[in-house]
């Protein structure tokens, strides 16, 4: 099952990859309720995790996660009207 984990994640850190500089919509789960709604750009991904440039003007100009947020589903990522990750 590791070997399957793995593999999933390669398969989302190549999908973003490939989509540097696309507009992003992000949903992200906080714990205890908080939802983080967000639009912005992918803006650069790394060997461990992924950045987004938000569109509106917030303290929070950026935010991270890691390709592991987008498997266990606690960070949902759509690109057009794709959802990064789902049904892998």
């Amino acid at each position: 099952m590791p070997a399957q984990s793995a593999n999933n994640l390669d398969t989302i850190k190549r999908n973003l990859e490939a989509n540097v500089g696309q507009k992003v919509k992000l949903r992200a789960n906080r714990g205890r309720r908080k939802v983080i709604e967000a639009e912005g750009v992918l803006e650069q991904t790394y060997p461990k995790l992924f950045v987004v440039k938000l569109d509106k003007p917030s303290p929070v100009r950026r935010l991270s996660y890691t390709y592991a947020d987008v498997l266990t589903e606690t960070v949902e990522v759509t690109i057009g009207d794709k959802q990064v990750g789902a049904a892998l």
